[in-house]
């Protein structure tokens, strides 16, 4: 199919003269290449926020079976030993269904000797879901996590710590050996680093394989990750509030009138069966006596609340300074380059005077005549978007490799300097396009 006649003439136009079009195009490119590398630089700068803030654990949320709490008689909360057999995959699949969860795994924990062909090793192993490794934000060394296929089928696969890896494989890589753990061969599917010492030197196996090897139909822990982390309180008391209903935790006491037989009012709860922290109210309160940290939490309720928005505030104002910075720098740019289509235009009408004056002599309207030249502005825009969207993604990769810094380039930054590059083309177009619209065809016939 043919291309439509304004498009031709304007291809022809711009290839006649191309040092002039390239360096039209300049200014162009150089204004969106600065838009897309501002938003691949913003867009990085808060997603590597995010990772440290899911990584700092601020918006982790843990279950412990039974009551670990230590000296709680003095403040009236309940102690225990932490062996209680009532928390569930059930409720691990019900806390998944809470807003503001982002992902659960259910754990099942054990300390147990792990052997190779080559050495061997003793270390706590958690069973978990495939989301467990996610939810504690390890960094894989070699392999990778383990499918919602294995856990659901059973598949006897292994994560190891690097130290434990190294106790088993000394000198050389574990991926893809076997590592026995009470009679059962796992093959391991990736080593992985945990900042967090629980972690550092252990092994993720999928809950479902080590509950029958401990012979335990029960959990340890769910473990809970968040939406955002400033949700990370209010989802544990929607946590607490949910497993006390399933529970059975609260006692029904018979109304005060006898007069109505079935009704019944909510009377006081029995003590939790389990713990519900948060990673930010755990760490502020580890080692603490429960009077100590039940007065510690009672003065900063909203912890997790108050300290994701004081990463989201630096991070905002940070953000805000670098995209007026480089907005800037994008907004001259693209003016400059408006400016030199304008004027390639306007050299443009001056030197086709005669050929514009032939066009209305022989019957074209004056809008054709401002059609074909607008048209031929919006195509050297949009080439100068084009080129000016591949200089900015290779830029934000240079920026990436050399400097460190993590750019993401978001689709709708693509989409909005096209757009950009498209209004600048008709903006500065639509002037030389008039001009040449409204040239008397006899002056412009006789013109040299």
């Amino acid at each position: 199919m043919e291309a439509p006649l304004p498009l031709r003439t304007a291809r022809a136009a711009l290839a006649g003269n191309p040092l002039r079009t390239a360096l039209a195009l300049t200014g162009l490119v150089i204004g969106v290449a600065s838009v897309i590398t501002m938003a691949a630089l913003a867009s990085g700068a808060r997603a590597a926020v995010a990772d440290q803030v899911r990584s700092a654990g601020t918006n982790i949320v843990v279950v412990r079976a039974g009551n670990y709490i230590r000296g709680g008689d003095a403040v009236n909360i309940p102690s225990g030993f932490g062996r209680a057999d009532t928390l569930t995959v059930g409720d691990a699949e019900a806390i998944r269904e809470l807003p503001g969860v982002s992902m659960v795994s259910p754990i099942i924990e054990d300390r147990a000797a792990l052997t190779s062909a080559f050495g061997n090793s003793f270390a706590q192993i958690h069973g978990v879901s495939a989301a467990g490794a996610e939810i504690h934000q390890v960094r894989f060394l070699d392999g990778g996590n383990f499918d919602a296929g294995a856990v659901e089928n059973g598949e006897p696969v292994v994560l190891l710590s690097g130290p434990v890896e190294q106790d088993l494989f000394p000198g050389r890589s574990g991926t893809g050996e076997v590592v026995e753990i009470r009679g059962v061969r796992f093959e391991v599917a990736g080593v992985y680093q945990s900042a967090d010492r629980r972690y550092a030197e252990a092994a993720f196996v999928p809950h479902t394989v080590l509950a029958p090897l401990v012979n335990r139909d029960y959990l340890q822990a769910v473990s809970i990750a968040t939406e955002r982390a400033g949700d990370a309180s209010d989802v544990g008391r929607d946590v607490a509030n949910l497993l006390r209903e399933r529970h059975r935790l609260t006692r029904a006491a018979p109304p005060a009138e006898s007069g109505a037989p079935h009704a019944f009012r909510r009377g006081p709860r029995l003590p939790d069966d389990f713990v519900v922290r948060t990673e930010a109210t755990a760490a502020l309160t580890q080692g603490l006596y429960t009077t100590a940290a039940a007065f510690v939490l009672a003065s900063m309720p909203r912890l997790d609340e108050v300290t994701s928005e004081e990463m989201a505030g630096t991070l905002s104002r940070a953000t805000s300074t670098m995209t007026l910075l480089l907005g800037a720098l994008a907004g001259v740019s693209l003016i400059v380059g408006g400016v030199g289509i304008m004027n390639v235009m306007l050299l443009a009408v001056t030197e086709r005077t005669r050929e514009i004056g032939l066009r209305l002599a022989v019957g074209a309207r004056r809008r054709d005549v401002m059609w074909q030249f607008l048209t031929e502005a919006v195509v050297l825009a949009l080439l100068g978007g084009l080129f000016g969207i591949g200089v900015g993604a290779l830029s934000s990769g240079v920026a990436e490799e050399l400097l460190g810094w993590r750019t993401v380039i978001p689709a709708e930054a693509v989409l909005g300097a096209a757009l950009l590059a498209g209004a600048v083309g008709v903006f500065f177009g639509w002037f030389p396009a008039r001009r040449a619209s409204r040239l008397d065809p006899i002056v412009a016939l006789r013109s040299e």
